[in-house]
């Protein structure tokens, strides 16, 4: 009698080490350090990969072009600051302190030297790739936008504040909190605030802000 043994296939090549998600997250911090090194025009998607420890072929895979590699960072690190703002969290809170941990959140994001620099790429390189600019600009300032809007437009129908352009006011805050730091730092004439600079700016900010919106 002959006994049929299932032959056990196995894959060519090294056995995967990382999920997808993992390698994303190595080669976009990799991608991080050359667009903040080089720019974004002379970053090298050979030197990312050899910096991630992935083939190019796994790179293309998981970001089709440079481009895709700049707007998955923006949208990583905007994913943290929702993450740290979290809507239902928020809404547990009274008015003062929602607005400062918002406002908190808003200049750690904003103010730090990652932010600075990676701004300051945009700008400088934003004739030339122009896709950057409007990658930056949705991902980025929209979305910080639309969150920061929405928890005061709930302020707004909860009958603690009043505002007659909720839109126009949230822009009037975040740049209350944030336009003369990151201006300064970003012309290389201060350095980033610290923590408990930021802290302290948040607070001042919305006292200010209260004191004018309350009731």
């Amino acid at each position: 009698m002959v006994e049929n043994h299932e032959i056990e296939k196995r894959p060519r090549g090294r056995p995967q080490v990382r999920c997808d998600d993992d390698t994303r997250a190595v080669i976009l911090e990799a991608a991080n350090r050359q667009f903040h090194e080089n720019g974004f025009a002379a970053a090298s998607i050979a030197a990312i990969a050899q910096e991630a420890g992935v083939s190019t072929k796994t790179l293309y895979r998981l970001f089709p072009t440079k481009a895709d590699l700049f707007s998955d960072l923006i949208t990583d690190r905007i994913g943290r600051f929702l993450h740290v703002l979290d809507r239902n969290m928020l809404a547990t809170i009274d008015l003062r302190e929602g607005l400062e941990r918002m406002l908190i959140a808003y200049g750690r994001l904003t103010l730090s030297s990652d932010t600075v620099t990676m701004t300051r790429l945009v700008i400088g390189e934003s004739d030339r790739f122009p896709e950057l600019a409007a990658s930056f600009y949705e991902r980025a300032i929209v979305r910080t936008n639309a969150l920061m809007e929405d928890w005061l437009r709930q302020q707004v129908e909860r009958g603690v504040i009043h505002l007659d352009d909720p839109h126009e006011a949230c822009g009037m805050l975040r740049g209350m909190m944030i336009m003369e730091p990151q201006r300064a730092s970003m012309l290389r004439q201060l350095p980033p605030p610290k923590a408990d600079e930021i802290v302290a700016r948040a607070k001042a900010c919305a006292d200010l802000f209260l004191k004018g919106c309350a009731r």
